[in-house]
Parts: structure tokens; C-alpha cells; sequence
């Protein structure tokens, strides 16, 4: 009969148990796995020369942050227009959402299942040869190479998260509380405005975060609508990194990480667990 590890490294009434050995090495794997790259890009950000076989980079400075950061260069440029590309599509996103989260959740609509997976669509196709056919439908129109063009390509893809997060949002709102506002004479229009809509609002600036955060990254709507026109971080990333110019690229990086991480704190502090548990009923 074998007996537990512990029991056989039982000494002197002191128990030996082996089972930290495993949880240390999953724990520093995971570490490795989520902290290592991001410590890789932070020191590219600082490094003057770095190359093989040295394991750090041999000269420390931010000569390239004054690079990016220069009046010639495109790093403000890119980061201002990022920063308009995608507040609008969050206001456009939510134009839309609202009223139809609101009626999906609300009306007994025919198909309503088929309406929601309808908003999937655009994630259910390789994004390439979709972006292809819609930069010459825009170029034949001349919304190619402008803003009000790149905003509508992030808004096809934002809606899938404004409209379903929004539908889970006013889900998870007792009806009751409208029938109350109704019966004391308020109209539908002001109880939806008094009531419905300020409870919802985690919800709905959670679905606003998600759009803000994937109309910051999206990078192949912009490139095929946008560029070289409209200039945006992700295409001055990519552009960087497809020249070797790592340090470049790493700072352009970390100028999307960092509102990444930030809003990705808010959504945790706002969208709670009744609201997750309604997306998709």
C-alpha cells in the first residue's frame, strides 16, 4: 500500500508536504508566460543596442522615445487619430446599441436569437478578404483614406460587443421598476431615461470600453480604408516592426498597452455578475 508523500517525509513530528513543488512550477510558468514578454517590450522602449547572444540590451537611454515623440515624427499623429477614430466609433456603437440592446431585451421579437448572431457575423469571416472588397466599395464612394471611413469599418465590428452587452444590461434590470415609473405617470420615454438607462450604465460604459479597445487595436480595417491617410498606432507599429525598428515598435506598443490595462480595470469595476450572466440569453 503506498502512503502520501507527506506521511513518508515525516520527521521528528514535522510534516514535509511535497505538493508546493508542482503549484510553484505552474505559478512561474504562468509568470514567465504573461510577465515575460511584457518585460521583453519594456526594455526594448529603453534600449540603445541589443542584440545576440547578449540576454539585456548593452546601452540604456530614450533617444527613440524623442524619435517618436519628435515634431516629424507620426507617434502623435497616429495616437490622435486613434484616439478620434475610436471615440467616435463608441458613440456611433452606442447610437445603435441602446435602442436595439433595449428593444432585444424588452420586446418579444421574432428570431431575436437569429438578430443576435446576426452581430457576429463580421467575426465570423477572415477580416482580409472582407476589408479588400469594402476599400473599393469606399474608394469608389471616396470614403477611402478618410476618418468617417475607417470609423464605419471599426463600428461593423464594435457592434457585437455594444449590442450584446447592452441587451445583457437592460436584461438584468427588473421590469417592475419601469411598471412603477409607468404607474405613478411617468411617460416611456422618461422612465426609460430616469430609470432604465442610469441602471444600465455600468453595463453600457462597459460596452463602450470594449469598443474603445477594439477600435484601438484594430489594425487591418485601418490599413485597407485608413492608410496611408489616416495614420493610426497600430499601422505605426506595424510599419516599425516590419523595419527592424524594435525599439520603435515597443513604444508604440506600450502607448496602446497602457489605456488597454486601464480600461480593462474600469470594465472590472462596473460590469458585475448579473450582467455577464445575461449576454447571449
Amino acid at each position: 500500500m503506498t502512503r502520501p508523500a507527506s506521511s513518508v517525509f515525516r520527521r521528528s513530528g514535522l510534516t514535509l508536504d511535497l505538493w508546493w513543488i508542482p503549484r510553484a512550477l505552474i505559478l512561474g510558468l504562468l509568470a514567465f508566460v504573461i510577465f515575460g514578454p511584457l518585460t521583453n517590450l519594456l526594455l526594448w522602449t529603453v534600449a540603445e543596442r541589443w542584440y545576440f547572444p547578449h540576454a539585456l540590451p548593452i546601452d540604456y537611454g530614450f533617444s527613440y522615445w524623442a524619435r517618436v515623440f519628435a515634431p516629424r515624427g507620426n507617434a502623435m499623429e497616429s495616437l490622435g487619430n486613434s484616439l478620434l477614430v475610436a471615440s467616435l466609433t463608441v458613440l456611433v456603437s452606442l447610437t445603435l446599441a441602446i435602442p436595439a440592446g433595449y428593444a432585444l431585451a424588452r420586446l418579444q421579437l421574432p428570431c431575436r436569437a437569429v438578430i443576435l448572431i446576426a452581430f457576429l457575423i463580421p467575426q465570423a469571416f477572415p477580416n482580409l478578404p472582407v476589408y479588400v472588397n469594402v476599400a473599393r466599395l469606399f474608394y469608389q464612394i471616396g470614403l477611402n483614406g478618410t476618418v468617417p471611413g475607417v470609423v464605419l469599418v471599426h463600428v461593423t465590428h464594435g457592434l457585437v460587443y455594444a449590442v450584446w452587452i447592452a441587451t445583457a444590461a437592460f436584461a438584468a434590470i427588473d421590469r417592475e421598476l419601469e411598471q412603477a415609473a409607468r404607474s405613478i405617470g411617468a411617460g416611456a420615454l422618461r422612465a426609460f431615461r430616469d430609470v432604465t438607462l442610469p441602471l444600465a450604465a455600468p453595463g453600457l460604459l462597459a460596452s463602450a470600453i470594449f469598443v474603445f479597445l477594439e477600435s484601438l487595436d484594430e489594425f487591418t480595417g485601418s490599413y485597407f480604408v485608413g492608410a496611408p491617410d489616416v495614420n493610426m498606432l497600430p499601422l505605426l507599429l506595424y510599419s516599425a516592426g516590419a523595419g527592424g525598428n524594435y525599439q520603435i515598435a515597443s513604444i508604440s506598443a506600450l502607448l496602446l498597452l497602457v489605456p488597454s490595462i486601464g480600461f480593462m480595470l474600469v470594465v472590472e469595476r462596473f460590469l458585475k455578475s448579473d450582467v455577464l450572466s445575461k449576454v447571449g440569453q
